[in-house]
């Protein structure tokens, strides 16, 4: 048997001032589509702005449902609107916040294992860089690496990822 280590790594900021003018417009798109997301059953809002090689940046947020199983997360509605849209244009960075009228959110919205892969399966290196949201933590990842650790990158670059907790809308 061999023991094997996986260690993840992210950067904190204290403020949104001290990103570059890039990752707060991809942040500020994050933060205008989580207002409207369609979350009558979780009250969790989640809004995801994927920017492409191309400058384009594409906006998605969650869409629940009530059979459970049908509805999407933001990050998966943003990817999936990039690749239906843009065809082969790798995504270059990702911000996802979130907020709730019901309940404080003060943590970080890292995204699900489906996301994770979904964000991965195009072109898993392409998006080299990751977007903090505003809150109470801004934390910004190398790459979708840093999150999904298992994943074969050996062909593909690596997609960054922005994490945000957001607070109460």
């Amino acid at each position: 048997m061999k023991k094997t280590q996986v260690q993840s790594e992210f950067f904190e900021f204290d403020s949104i001032d001290e990103l570059n003018a890039d990752d707060r417009k991809l942040l500020e798109e994050a933060k205008k589509t989580v207002r409207d997301a369609y979350a009558p059953y979780s009250h969790f809002q989640v809004g995801a702005a994927v920017l492409l090689e191309n400058g384009v940046i594409v906006r998605g947020n969650n869409q629940e449902n009530a059979s459970y199983p049908i509805g999407l997360c933001a990050e998966r509605v943003a990817v999936f609107a990039a690749g239906a849209n843009y065809p082969g244009i790798k995504i270059k960075a990702i911000a996802i916040t979130a907020s709730s009228n019901e309940f404080m959110i003060d943590q970080p919205v890292a995204p699900c294992g489906a996301c994770r892969q979904a964000i991965a399966a195009p072109d898993p290196a392409s998006c080299r860089e990751g977007v903090p949201v505003p809150s109470r933590r801004l934390c910004k990842l190398r790459g979708i690496r840093e999150i999904f650790p298992e994943q074969n990158f050996s062909t593909h670059s690596d997609p960054a990822i922005g994490m945000v907790a957001d607070g109460k809308a």
